[in-house]
C-alpha cells in the first residue's frame, strides 16, 4: 500500500476523521485529523494524547511498508479548518466558512458566508446534456448592500476553510466543532522522540 493508503487505513482505523494528509518534497509528511461528527458534536477535541496514539500507529505501519518520510507531523486541524469532502460539506452547514472558487465569478473567486445545502429537487434538477452539474451548496453572504447567496457545486471549489470561531462557548452556542488551539505531535523518523502542543 501507498503512503495515502497508510495514512487513511490508520487514522480511520483508529477512530477518527482523517482531514487532509500532505507530503512536501523535503519528506515531511503532514497529518490532520479530526474526532468524528458526533463525537464533535458532543463537545469531544483532538488533544495531544489523540494525537501522539495516532503518530505510533503511523511510524510503525509506515516502516512496516515500506512508506519512506524524513519527519512525520500529526495535529488537529485548527481554527480554519479545511471543508475537503463531501462530509465536510454536510457536517459544516450552518457555519461560516470562507471559499475560493477555481474560477472567478463577478469578477472575484473568494467569497466568505454561512453554508447551506440547497433544498433536494433544485440540487437533483436533471441537467440537460453537456450541461454542468447542478449547484448542491449555497452561501450566504452580505456585500455590504443586501445579502446574497452564491449557489456552488463541490467542482467549483479550490478552497474551502471554516471562518474561525474565538468563542469560549464554541460556535453559536452549541458544542464546539471548531478547534481552541491546534494540538500537533512531531516524530522524526530517525527516533521516537514526541513533541507534544499545549492539550486543548
Amino acid at each position: 500500500m501507498n503512503w495515502q493508503e497508510a495514512v487513511e487505513k490508520t487514522v480511520t482505523g483508529l477512530g477518527y476523521d482523517l482531514v487532509d494528509c500532505e507530503r512536501s518534497p523535503a519528506g515531511l509528511l503532514r497529518v490532520y485529523l479530526d474526532k468524528l461528527p458526533e463525537q464533535a458534536l458532543a463537545g469531544e477535541l483532538i488533544n495531544v494524547e489523540d494525537c501522539e496514539r495516532v503518530t505510533r500507529q503511523l511510524q510503525y505501519l509506515l516502516e512496516v511498508e515500506g512508506c519512506a518520510y524524513e519527519r512525520l507531523e500529526v495535529s488537529s486541524p485548527g481554527l480554519d479548518r479545511p471543508l475537503k469532502k463531501l462530509s465536510d460539506y454536510q457536517r459544516f452547514v450552518g457555519e461560516e466558512i470562507v471559499i475560493t472558487l477555481r474560477m472567478p465569478f463577478q469578477g472575484r473567486k473568494k467569497y466568505s458566508g454561512v453554508l447551506s445545502a440547497l433544498p433536494l429537487d433544485a440540487a437533483a434538477a436533471a441537467p440537460a446534456e453537456d450541461a454542468p452539474a447542478p449547484a448542491a451548496w449555497r452561501l450566504v453572504f452580505n456585500d455590504g448592500k443586501a445579502e446574497q447567496a452564491l449557489d456552488f457545486s463541490l467542482e467549483e471549489v479550490r478552497e474551502a476553510r471554516l471562518v474561525p470561531v474565538f468563542s469560549f462557548k464554541g460556535r453559536g452556542g452549541k458544542p464546539a466543532t471548531g478547534k481552541k488551539a491546534p494540538a500537533k505531535v512531531k516524530a522524526a523518523k530517525t527516533d521516537d522522540k514526541i513533541d507534544g502542543g499545549p492539550d486543548q
